[in-house]
């Protein structure tokens, strides 16, 4: 219901055959730049504030442009940055466009590397500047680099330390330009040992170009820029030279797949957009491993490397909830246990009256976890039928088997977004009786004072779009009661790993919490935490505790959404309203081999994540307190 800006998503492309070779077989030499075009649109609802691409070519001669960058800002940015690229060939004659020779030697755009970004920030900076992929430039073709990243650094202000203390100047203080001195100026020192060599052999002139380009390493340059990356990334990389790579982090934090053949190697942050651009089944397609890189070389030999040891796996929980697309076979099927895994709690909510229960969705994404809960149902429901007749202790008559077997879960598509109503609401217009109508009720889907209304929800995090929208717009269906069900946990920390979710005090269950400890004159616990956050702010961030944790420990889970009711209720409400939340258990059982669930449970995988909530808490207190 409150849609969240999330991780970003990146696209990799190296074609491995001459640009003839496509027109040839496709019809095309635009072959590589179609297939950016799918990878990114497919990905779209990775980063609706911003795309970019970057194009590199392999055969450009001195004096010639052999890289690109194409970038743009808003929801639509996808189709203007494509449109600007083709732009380039409009006054192309069909035998120019057909003519791949003509491309690679006259045509911006018509090269052999092609690299794509989604972008959300992470950082709260806007702008063209801040747009991926990031360039740097130099006269040495294998100097020039290109980066854009999935990712957010926890430890942003310790590397900025680092390499000014190495004389660097970078130009802004954000993530990713820091990132890209850092790589490049790793880069820069591997050209250079690579330049000395050369020398040392005799070579002169382009022989040195040409021999450095054939044995640079790109292991090396990310060997010795990423080991003090705290965070979550997939970062991707192509040089003037024509080497390409995307790096993972070694807790797996961020998602990235790959695929090669004959012809292509592709990598994106999604399975499924790699398996509908190119046509190719689940098995073909790779996760790149924790800690691991794909490299291609100048001469599209791949290989894979193991860049930083890799920790203990905490791959993002919050893809499989909602993020990544649920058309990846995997994560459709563990959407559909996170629904079904609901049904016990749902039923003591509904005091187990399934006859007079309506069950639906708000938002989409929330409808494949509804579709598990809904065959969660239906087994219950034929468990229930079968126990009813063998209770019959007789022949049962056709009448009575009737009447069993004519049980239905009854489910209604409840309540539709107003897409258009929600955007002008954005644009900073009066909010507050707006906001009330951003949904709309199908009326007569549920009988008046008599049925129970089931809706669930990917995730509550913040719960402004219940107060202001939900609740009140249900209650005019008049149901008995109103159960809203999250298929994830109480999303209780921020995260700091890519995912804009609210600062501490924004989130409902946080709120929550306090309010209990206040209520029940438990405020030295608020004091206690503080105190202990502020007296570790001088240890090593890998020394330090999570102490956040003990404002939430005194309560059950129940008590915690029982307060979050009285809080999000509307004056007014007539309905009784219960909120029904996923357990952790029954997170890890539904997404096993995604385990990392720091939002709601607080173990945040790496260091800089613990040093930041402290931070957060500590922040929160002395804006609020005075102790």
């Amino acid at each position: 219901m409150e849609p969240l800006k999330h991780e970003c998503g990146v696209a990799l492309i190296r074609l491995l055959k001459p640009l003839e070779y496509y027109q040839e077989k496709y019809g095309t030499w635009m072959y590589g730049l179609n297939k950016l075009y799918l990878l990114m649109e497919k990905q779209h609802n990775r980063g609706q504030e911003a795309a970019g691409l970057a194009c590199v070519k392999l055969q450009a001669n001195p004096g010639e442009e052999y890289m690109f960058r194409e970038r743009g800002l808003g929801s639509g940015a996808i189709t203007e940055i494509f449109s600007t690229v083709h732009s380039c060939f409009k006054d192309l004659t069909p035998e120019q466009m057909a003519d791949a020779e003509y491309a690679k030697q006259c045509l911006p755009f018509a090269g052999e590397l092609y690299m794509g970004h989604l972008r959300y920030s992470t950082t709260g900076k806007s702008g063209i500047s801040y747009v991926h992929p990031f360039l740097r430039r130099n006269n040495w073709r294998a100097k020039n680099l290109a980066l854009c990243g999935n990712f957010n650094l926890t430890n942003v202000d310790e590397i900025f330390a680092d390499i000014t203390a190495d004389g660097q100047h970078p130009r802004k203080y954000a993530d990713t330009y820091i990132m890209l001195e850092q790589v490049g100026h790793r880069l820069d020192r591997e050209v250079e040992r690579l330049y000395q060599q050369c020398k040392e052999e005799g070579l002169e002139g382009m022989d040195i170009t040409h021999a450095i380009e054939d044995r640079i390493d790109l292991t090396n340059v990310l060997k010795t820029s990423s080991p003090k990356w705290d965070g979550g990334y997939v970062i991707c990389g192509l040089t003037g030279s024509g080497e390409s790579f995307a790096v993972r982090d070694p807790w797996g934090i961020r998602p990235g797949f790959w695929y090669m053949d004959d012809e292509i190697m592709v990598l994106a942050s999604e399975r499924p957009v790699i398996q509908t651009a190119l046509n190719v089944p689940a098995d073909s397609v790779h996760e790149l491993l924790p800690g691991q890189a794909i490299l291609v070389n100048k001469k599209g030999e791949m290989r894979l490397a193991q860049i930083n040891e890799p920790k203990q796996k905490k791959a993002c929980s919050f893809e499989r909830i909602y993020f990544s697309r649920g058309s990846d076979m995997d994560i459709y099927r563990e959407r559909k246990q996170l629904g079904e895994k609901l049904v016990d709690p749902i039923l003591k909510a509904i005091d187990y009256d399934v006859v007079h229960t309506v069950f639906s969705f708000i938002p989409n994404t929330a409808e494949v976890a509804f579709y598990g809960m809904l065959e969660g149902f239906d087994n219950y429901l034929n468990q229930l039928k079968v126990q009813r007749i063998e209770a019959l202790g007789h022949k049962p008559s056709h009448s009575e088997l009737e009447q069993i077997l004519s049980q239905r879960i009854r489910s209604e598509k409840v309540a539709i977004k107003d897409i258009k109503l929600r955007t002008f609401i954005a644009e900073g217009n009066t909010r507050n009786d707006l906001a009330a109508h951003v949904y709309d009720i199908t009326y007569g889907s549920l009988i008046p004072y008599e049925d129970n209304l089931v809706i669930i929800d990917d995730s509550i995090v913040r719960g402004t779009t219940l107060k202001q929208s939900i609740i009140s717009i249900l209650d005019r269906l008049h149901p008995k009661k109103i159960v809203i069900v999250s298929s994830s946990p109480q999303v209780r920390y921020p995260d700091y790993y890519g995912i804009d979710m609210a600062s501490m005090e924004q989130f409902i269950a946080f709120k929550a919490a306090i309010a209990l400890l206040e209520e029940r004159g438990m405020q030295r616990v608020i004091e206690d935490v503080y105190l202990k956050s502020k007296a570790q702010l001088s240890l090593p961030k890998e020394e330090m505790v999570n102490y956040v944790k003990e404002i939430y420990a005194p309560f059950t889970d129940e008590e915690i959404s029982a307060k979050m009711v009285e809080l999000l209720t509307p004056a007014g409400t007539q309905a009784k309203v219960e909120i029904v939340y996923q357990t952790l258990e029954g997170l890890h059982e539904a997404c096993p081999d995604h385990e990392g669930d720091w939002y709601f449970s607080g173990d945040y995988p790496t260091p800089g994540g613990v040093k930041l909530v402290n931070q957060a808490f500590i922040d929160y207190v002395e804006q609020i307190y005075q102790f």
